[in-house]
């Protein structure tokens, strides 16, 4: 067993990584799906998304060859919504309550209608908005994550002007280094940034991390207000043995290293185990199968039906091959030579429900071995604690305390996005950023 990089041809590659989810190969095929949508009066599907794009209005814009109005429809509500329309877990939102599904029948694909005309207006860099007058506010937003994109733009349309401040070289956040790439290409990422700056009043800095090189402090004095929307990002340790032997990952930067390098460059193992189960479990594991490893097994310490990925995500990493094990926890990493060579966990049975309503794991006192040579970690990600506090920031275990207006204990400082609820959706993060905008409208009136 090794952990070694170039394992496939690039062929293989390329076909592993192709679009999970590609768009209408015909623009009939979308007008009988799009024709197939009731246009519900008061409909489920719009409450069930975070951010509240009016979908009927959309689809039915669709129906009437009307893309640059069904484009701009969907951005209004969500400037980031040709990549909600990759990676949200539809199934869930608003295509889990399309009243269809109350008939046994297929639901609208609203993800796929939604890409068709967002994907055509990023491509062919629409205008679809313009800049109020400049009224000479200055605004500055800490991290160009969906967050701090979405308030930026928000804000730039009211006339202010914005400088984000983002700690890598290239802005997008989550969606351009934190999920599998066979779901959203870098690319597309970029070119999706570059939409949303196209508006104007935007500046976006790279390579500029709070705490660094910015300090909360400074922006305070040279700036009317400041959104902090820096995400969540450090990877909860499993605090056993061996966690430091060669071959034990972090999920996080192994999806990162992804995202960044080329496919051939990233090393994988034969037998890699993977623990966790949330969606950046899922694209670990998914990730590392079609990289080119043998067998990648997904530990879990609960049942499946306290998952937190979704039934669909679940399916997609047993469709490429990967196995899950159910109620068992990492005990120890066993190493030779400072290498991986066996997981240990705990069998597990369910107790009392924990403070989250979930039922808590108890050790049985059984174990089981695993043979494996890689182990990536995605057991959850940790807010930036000691940033926060060092910031003086109001905080819960490192998550940033507002109010109803998105305000912090800091005069003119907001927040949102993951930093202040511990890591939820994309859609979610957009939303959050309309929300700040709004809060720092008023602010500055």
């Amino acid at each position: 067993m090794a952990i070694v990089n170039n394992r496939l041809t690039a062929e293989q590659y390329e076909a592993n990584f192709s679009d999970i989810h590609p768009p209408f190969e015909t623009r009939n095929a979308a007008l009988v799906e799009a024709n197939r949508c009731l246009f519900c009066y008061d409909a489920p599907c719009v409450k069930s998304c975070p951010t509240s794009i009016d979908i009927p209005k959309f689809i039915r814009q669709i129906t009437t060859d009307n893309l640059k109005g069904s484009a701009h429809t969907i951005f209004s509500a969500n400037i980031m919504g040709g990549g909600c329309s990759k990676v949200c877990p539809v199934e869930k939102l608003c295509e889990g309550s399309c009243v269809y599904t109350l008939m046994d029948e297929p639901p609208i694909p609203i993800a796929k209608l939604q890409r068709l005309s967002t994907e055509k207006a990023i491509a062919e860099k629409w205008p679809l908005f313009q800049r109020k007058p400049s009224q000479n506010k200055n605004v500055a937003v800490v991290g160009a994550g969906p967050a701090g994109l979405s308030c930026a733009h928000t804000l730039s349309r009211e006339g202010i002007d914005v400088t984000v401040f983002e700690k890598e070289s290239k802005g997008g956040g989550l969606m351009t280094y934190g999920i599998a790439a066979y779901k959203v290409t870098p690319q597309f990422c970029e070119d999706e940034v570059n939409f949303i700056t196209s508006l104007g009043g935007i500046v976006i800095q790279y390579n500029q991390e709070l705490g660094k090189t910015v300090s909360l402090s400074d922006l305070q004095q040279n700036y009317d207000a400041v959104y902090l929307s820096v995400g969540v990002g450090l990877a909860r340790q499993l605090d056993i043995p061996g966690e430091n032997l060669r071959g034990v990952e972090d999920a996080i930067r192994f999806i990162y290293d992804i995202r960044t390098s080329g496919f051939p460059s990233i090393p994988v193992g034969d037998r890699v185990a993977v623990i966790g189960l949330g969606m950046t479990a899922i694209d670990a594991a998914t990730q590392a199968k079609r990289l080119g490893a043998s067998e990648v097994t997904i530990i879990y310490r609960r049942t499946q039906d306290e998952m937190p990925c979704t039934e669909v995500e679940l399916d997609l990493a047993k469709l490429d091959g990967c196995r899950i094990v159910w109620l068992a926890a990492p005990q120890e990493i066993v190493g030779q030579n400072g290498q991986v060579t066996q997981l240990i966990c705990n069998r597990m049975r369910l107790g009392e429900p924990d403070a989250s309503g979930r039922r808590s794991p108890v050790e049985t006192g059984e174990t089981i071995t695993l043979d494996v040579d890689m182990v990536i970690k995605a057991a959850g990600q940790m807010p930036f604690e000691e940033l926060v506090s060092i910031n003086q920031l109001e905080n819960r275990k490192g998550k940033i305390t507002i109010d109803g207006a998105c305000s912090t204990n800091l005069n003119g400082v907001f927040a949102g996005g993951d930093c202040v609820n511990g890591g939820k959706e994309v859609v979610d993060a957009v939303q959050a950023g309309k929300d700040g905008a709004k809060a720092i409208l008023a602010f500055l009136k």
